[in-house]
């Protein structure tokens, strides 16, 4: 689209590609484990040695946790709004992943850096769009009204138009094409609708919740887009419709992609200001180390689901009382959903007409979705029931402030917020900090081993890993429930087949964003 994309390997420039189909073009080719945590501020962490590793042998641990690793330094320059770099993994359980990241420079304009995390459901094909989607959207809302009118001249002459985003993209990660007629069309229509309908004098007070209120207008916008796209698809259809051969199995079909769903975690970092816009239950934790060199967990988002007070009040409150006992229900809206946002879903939004007609008219595309999406939300009165408003916290980053970690909820379900950042903050200061040992009054040579043992580990850890997220996933699958990482157990759940890994876990995709270098 308006893009360009770095890897490790390459460069690359994408161009404006407008297309005259009506449809994207289909992309290349019983038993739980109890919740893992350390507990809160507890001290360094160590492997055990010596043990039985099973049938896996480190090698091949490490090739499993690292295969999705990426690690990217930003340069030394205003470019970065003082990122240092980031590190990301993702471990997949489903097969394949429901999850998503994505991470790009905004090019024109102020400028700014982008991060997120996307967690899908019902499928990937969702989050798929709107990790690849929603940055665009995001440079659209932020960018100054001339920039956009540039933007309308050159597309109208047919000129080459200067991309939007720089992308930091892993090779390995999913592909997807970036151009296409639908995404470009809607995408356009966003930002003539901002030509039409803003004032220039209004864009000039960043500081006064713009920012803020630009992510959320690019949120709500994708999600609108997305339900228009798939409505225009479903008006082609008849029951008598054929389709064309890969079309219903296309993770780009506009009505696959609005069927299923995601949530969305994305931080916009823009001259020492953070914006964090959350929709669902992935997280953002900022890692704050204090003067004495220790560690706190700060939160950035709230959960939207129903151990959120104020989000089951707010969702309660949208319908009437009569539905009181149905809208919630285990849990879950209309027993169904945990998280109670999230982008796509068009089951919770449509009217009941227009969604009977996907039911009557689109099996092709209802074979292709998860089973829990073939039949119609029971209880299915007064939508809709499901928002793609994201909440925005907006932080100026401090000295203090050394690290962000945004992740989907699979890593949260297994580790405490404080024990990521005692983690990482450990991992970030460990081979520096190694200071002499001082034998204290009645200290044995017992305890005095003990002492150089878990030193031992601690520098062995950050040796095993230099890339942040993949330390986070070794000790979040491999805890022994001690702070220790236990070579069986972590076997254990990374040779788990693709059918029960599921009910141990859910995927796991991790960013950590530097921002700070600690206090040594």
């Amino acid at each position: 689209m308006l893009g360009r994309t770095r890897t490790f390997s390459r460069h690359c420039r994408f161009k404006l590609q407008q297309r005259c189909c009506l449809s994207s073009s289909p992309p290349p080719s019983p038993i739980e484990l109890p919740g893992l945590h350390y507990p809160a501020g507890s001290g360094s962490r160590k492997y055990r040695m010596g043990q039985e590793a099973g049938q896996m042998s480190s090698a091949q641990i490490n090739s499993i946790l690292k295969a999705s690793e990426y690690s990217h330094t930003l340069p030394k320059s205003p470019a970065s709004h003082g990122v240092l770099g980031f590190h990301s993994n993702m471990l997949p359980s489903n097969h394949p992943s429901e999850d998503r990241r994505s991470s790009a420079t905004c090019l024109p304009g102020r400028g700014g850096v982008l991060f997120g995390v996307f967690d899908g459901h019902a499928g990937a094909a969702c989050a798929h769009a709107v990790s690849q989607r929603l940055f665009y959207y995001i440079a659209v809302a932020t960018l100054p009204l001339r920039t956009l009118a540039e933007l309308e001249r050159a597309v109208e002459e047919e000129r080459p138009v200067p991309p939007l985003l720089e992308w930091h993209k892993y090779p390995q990660d999913h592909s997807y094409p970036d151009g296409g007629a639908i995404p470009f069309h809607s995408l356009r229509n966003y930002w003539q609708e901002r030509l039409e309908g803003e004032e220039e004098g209004e864009e000039d007070d960043q500081d006064c919740g713009r920012l803020s209120s630009a992510m959320i207008n690019a949120f709500r916008r994708l999600d609108y887009d997305l339900s228009v796209e798939a409505q225009v698809h479903l008006s082609m259809s008849s029951p008598r419709r054929v389709s064309l051969p890969g079309e219903a199995l296309s993770l780009s079909s506009p009505l696959r992609v609005a069927l299923s769903g995601c949530t969305a975690c994305v931080a916009h970092v823009s001259n020492g200001v953070l914006h964090v816009a959350n929709l669902g239950d992935s997280r953002a934790v900022l890692g704050v180390q204090d003067p004495e060199g220790r560690w706190s967990a700060v939160s950035l988002t709230n959960d939207h689901n129903a151990q959120n007070p104020d989000e089951l009040l707010r969702i309660l409150g949208e319908h009437p009382p009569s539905e009181c006992r149905t809208v919630v229900r285990h849990d879950r809206l209309l027993g169904l959903l945990l998280p109670f946002r999230a982008f796509g879903d068009v089951r919770f939004k449509w009217n009941a007409e227009m969604l009977s007609r996907v039911y009557e008219t689109r099996l092709d595309v209802l074979s292709a979705v998860s089973e829990a999406v073939r039949t119609p939300p029971p209880h299915y009165l007064t939508p809709p029931y499901l928002s793609a408003q994201p909440e925005v916290t907006r932080h100026h980053i401090t000295p203090f402030d050394k690290f962000l970690v945004l992740a989907t909820d699979g890593l949260w379900e297994m580790m405490h917020r404080q024990t990521v950042v005692q983690l990482i903050g450990e991992q970030l200061t460990g081979l520096q900090q190694q200071r002499p040992i001082v034998p204290g009054m009645g200290m044995t040579l017992g305890s005095l081993q003990r002492l150089l043992l878990e030193r031992r580990g601690r520098v062995l850890s950050v040796l095993e890993d230099l890339n942040a997220a993949t330390h986070l996933l070794r000790h979040a699958l491999g805890d022994d429930g001690y702070g220790a990482v236990a070579p069986n157990r972590l076997t254990k759940m990374l040779s788990l087949p693709a059918e029960l890994a599921r009910r141990y876990r859910d995927d796991i995709t991790i960013t950590v964003i530097h921002l700070n270098k600690p206090n040594l």
